[in-house]
């Protein structure tokens, strides 16, 4: 069986000369590395005590719903601005060339909650941050983030070093 790197699609000078863009969509198109993606981010929670499992948009919906189906667990999506229809609470964070803002329903996460944030990549770290910050403030915990890849040269951990972070494939560049 393959390991779960050699499903990776690597592409060079992307967005910019000097980048490695690692692309997700060659695991996505690929029914074994798919399966083994998503039993290789639940294994990460093998003796974690969770009570809810929230995705930031878009992969780590991807990814977060088959493991909160496989948990039995409820899902909880953490939406870009202006796409959820109940009242929300928003964070921003910031991004390479300006900010972003990303919303949770008020009534996703309730008092004493213990939960798992999940997505496809962590590189500066500042969307799981600013959904981990919108959790806390609805009073849930964060027990546990875990990534399919990391970029470790981008340094995203410094920002997430108060959680149990977890990353399958970790990349030491950028």
């Amino acid at each position: 069986m393959k390991k779960i790197e050699e499903y990776v699609r690597s592409i060079p000078d992307f967005p910019e000369p000097g980048i490695i863009f690692r692309d997700v969509t060659s695991i996505l198109q690929d029914a074994d590395g798919l399966k083994l993606a998503i039993d290789s981010m639940q294994d990460c929670l093998k003796d974690v005590d969770v009570d809810v499992i929230v995705g930031t948009e878009s992969r780590g919906f991807i990814f977060g719903m088959p493991i909160a189906y496989n948990l039995h667990k409820p899902f909880v999506p953490v939406r870009k601005k202006g796409k959820l229809p109940c009242e929300t609470i928003s964070a921003s964070y910031d991004l390479e060339y300006g900010k972003a803002e990303i919303e949770i329903h008020k009534d996703a996460i309730k008092p004493g909650q213990k939960v798992v944030i999940i997505d496809d990549l962590i590189a500066t770290g500042g969307t799981v941050e600013a959904a981990a910050k919108l959790i806390e403030q609805l009073g849930g915990e964060v027990v546990k983030i875990v990534f399919l890849m990391e970029l470790a040269g981008l340094e995203g951990r410094k920002k997430l070093e108060k959680y149990d972070v977890a990353s399958v494939i970790r990349y030491e560049g950028k």
